[in-house]
């Protein structure tokens, strides 16, 4: 079975959905920077900014207070360690001399008489009262620095209680101004969804059908995907309701066109044959003859079959003998496939625009 559409025109057609498909891209960029843009007329909200200011200056004060008295503290404690370390050293490198020093002195002294051990003994004694100060030091910045880390712990839990206290209200705010921010894009989007039906409905198959297709799927787009995402949310109550409306709505216009869709096709094959045939479109009769569909009731039917001429479904005739050959040709043709006899007098399919 021949295509419905010449090849020239099937090129064109390829073109034009190009061409719509380029349209809606650039109506899309057009959309989206208008869009992005929508935000800005709304300031940023911040919890801070429904927190008394007093207050919020006070608590905020004895944070950087308490944060600059513990790196404060905490360096203070890294010099006293260190010098504890140091002292630490010193005490342990003279007691090692000492022991040193008295495994091998020969001498015969009473070890209490002795002047160099008494010295050496002082000496340890002044070592080891150094690691002590060092270590009192070492003590004192660590009781510094845990009170600033309760100064500073104790501080920010005020302003925990302080957030938490202005947290309803910054909700309300945020919501406030996402309504804001969905009604203008709304606002925006809508007309263009109208407008998109509207074109859809009535000129779809106009000349101009790219650019009504273009602006279909970029209204459908910035729709969908553009505004959605802004849709308040009463945690995720109101998402789910209105996609169960959108669902209950697309579904019963579908059931309602399904419904007239069987209508009229019972009263398409109630009419007589030529009636029927002089309503089918040459092209979309074509096409479906193609697919081994009937053109009357879009059933399939075995069109290699040679013993069929007529649809067992609904009647309508599917193929025929020439007039002027007697050749078995397909009763939409018209023209005769073996002698080019036109078959336009033999009750045939009308030619009308797709």
């Amino acid at each position: 079975m021949t295509k419905s559409l010449r090849l020239s025109e099937t090129w064109f057609r390829r073109l034009l959905w190009i061409i719509a498909v380029v349209f809606a891209w650039f109506l899309l960029g057009l959309g989206n920077n208008i869009l992005a843009d929508l935000p800005r007329i709304e300031k940023d909200l911040s919890l801070q900014q429904f927190i008394e200011p007093v207050a919020l200056r006070s608590v905020q004060d004895d944070i950087r207070k308490a944060e600059l008295k513990e790196r404060e503290a905490t360096d203070a404690l890294e010099q006293a360690r260190l010098k504890h370390n140091a002292s630490q050293a010193n005490t342990d490198s003279e007691k090692e001399t000492f022991m040193a020093w008295v495994a091998t002195r020969q001498s015969t002294e009473q070890p209490a008489q002795n002047v160099e051990v008494t010295r050496r003994t002082e000496r340890i004694e002044n070592f080891q009262a150094l690691e002590r100060v060092a270590l009192a030091q070492v003590e004192a910045q660590q009781k510094i620095l845990l009170d600033s880390e309760q100064a500073l712990r104790q501080a920010r839990l005020r302003l925990e209680g302080l957030e938490d206290s202005a947290q309803s209200d910054f909700q309300s705010a945020m919501f406030t101004q996402e309504l804001r921010v969905f009604g203008l894009r709304l606002l925006f989007t809508l007309p263009l969804l109208l407008a998109a039906g509207w074109l859809y409905k009535h000129k779809r198959k106009s000349n101009y059908w790219p650019y009504v297709w273009g602006f279909v799927f970029f209204a459908l787009f910035v729709f969908f995907v553009e505004l959605v995402p802004y849709l308040p949310s009463y945690g995720g109550y109101v998402r789910y309701l209105v996609g169960i409306g959108l669902t209950v709505l697309v579904g019963q216009q579908v059931i309602q066109r399904l419904n007239r869709y069987l209508e009229q096709q019972k009263q398409a094959e109630a009419q007589p044959e030529a009636q029927r045939r002089g309503n089918l479109q040459y092209d979309a009769a074509l096409a479906l003859l193609a697919k081994g569909v009937c053109p009357g009731c879009e059933r399939h039917v075995d069109l290699k079959d040679p013993s069929i001429d007529f649809c067992p479904h609904c009647g309508l005739g599917l193929h025929q003998a020439c007039t002027s050959c007697n050749t078995r040709k397909s009763a939409f043709s018209k023209y005769c496939h073996s002698c080019g006899a036109s078959s336009l007098g033999t009750g045939s399919t009308t030619e009308q625009g797709t």
